[in-house]
């Protein structure tokens, strides 16, 4: 089944209790509740149904795949829908997450186990002071773990972004399918990530009722984590827009570099010829059947071709 946590006047007083304690805790004004579900069966979209009356639509989405980003508002709880992600081998794997907030339940439903909540209950415990906030405390560790996992995947995009630019200038080859790659995990990222602004702006209107004075500033970071990620991965998208130019740029430097050194040396190597050439002809030409015939075309051709060699040097085509 799923972990339980029960919160009562601010403090933790249970947890990993049975779910079918859950409507009898919420009885208990004082008490606040979290209960996870990873990868649920139908038989337990009851639990949700039966044991806090969430909105059928609401379950729906639950159990669909892929929502977008959002926030959805019902008479007796809100509906979130984010993402968590990791990024490994120029690759973003993503994982749901969906959460209900009721007034005093939390409950978060995980996709897979690709997601581990370690990190929520760490921030959990690390801010025990905090727990008199409710729901808006237990939701805040929840948000501020996704955020910071995106933001986390944004920096390390961004650092393989720029080594990548470095090994395009650098001449590299086989740098192509990593661009591809890359382009690839910067758009699912996006999409996961650049809704989160939305998320956490309607989460902050007053009308909500759900972050108190003392949450807001938590709140307020979590969203100011959301901006940069978003910002970060507007300005890696100008970058990798410009990685197939800069690689066609360099390309083609390369290129003209090559065809100004196979033009050089095919220019000193056509002074020998023509001048073997002429000299070859069957008919009576200045130094025909003479020795010193001989000695003028052969030190020509060595001192024309050493001529050409040093201007072309001179001018950087060598």
């Amino acid at each position: 089944m799923g972990r339980t946590r029960l919160y009562r006047n601010g403090e933790l007083v249970d947890r990993d209790f049975p779910v079918s304690e859950i409507s009898w805790h919420l009885q208990d004004h004082s008490a606040v509740v979290w209960f996870d579900l990873c990868a649920p069966s139908e038989a337990e979209t009851g639990l949700l149904r039966d044991e806090l009356g969430l909105h059928e639509l609401a379950i729906e989405d639950a159990f669909s795949e892929r929502q977008r980003p959002k926030v959805d508002r019902y008479p007796t709880h809100l509906f979130l829908s984010v993402y968590a992600v990791r990024y490994e081998q120029h690759e973003v794997k993503t994982c749901e997450v969906d959460v209900f907030v009721a007034r005093n339940a939390l409950v978060t439903v995980r996709e897979s186990e690709d997601y581990d909540l370690a990190g929520v209950l760490r921030r959990w415990d690390s801010a025990p002071q905090l727990a008199t906030s409710g729901v808006g405390f237990l939701l805040h560790g929840v948000l501020d773990d996704v955020v910071d996992g995106q933001y986390a995947a944004a920096q390390q995009l961004d650092d393989d972004i720029e080594s990548l630019e470095d090994r395009i200038y650098e001449e590299k080859p086989h740098v192509g399918r990593k661009a591809l790659q890359l382009r690839r995990a910067l758009v699912q990222l996006r999409r996961v990530a650049l809704p989160m602004r939305e998320v956490l702006g309607s989460l902050l209107h007053r009308e909500h009722d759900l972050v108190d004075d003392a949450m807001m500033p938590y709140y307020l970071d979590v969203k100011d984590h959301a901006l940069f990620t978003a910002e970060l991965t507007e300005s890696m998208r100008e970058l990798v827009t410009n990685l197939r130019e800069a690689e066609v740029a360099v390309q083609g430097n390369r290129l003209n570099s090559i065809m100004k050194k196979v033009t050089s040396w095919a220019a000193i190597f056509a002074v020998p010829t023509a001048i073997s050439g002429y000299y070859g002809m069957n008919v009576p030409y200045p130094g025909f059947e003479q020795r010193w015939g001989f000695w003028v075309s052969t030190l020509g051709i060595f001192a024309l071709s050493y001529v050409l060699y040093l201007m072309f040097k001179r001018r950087d085509w060598l």
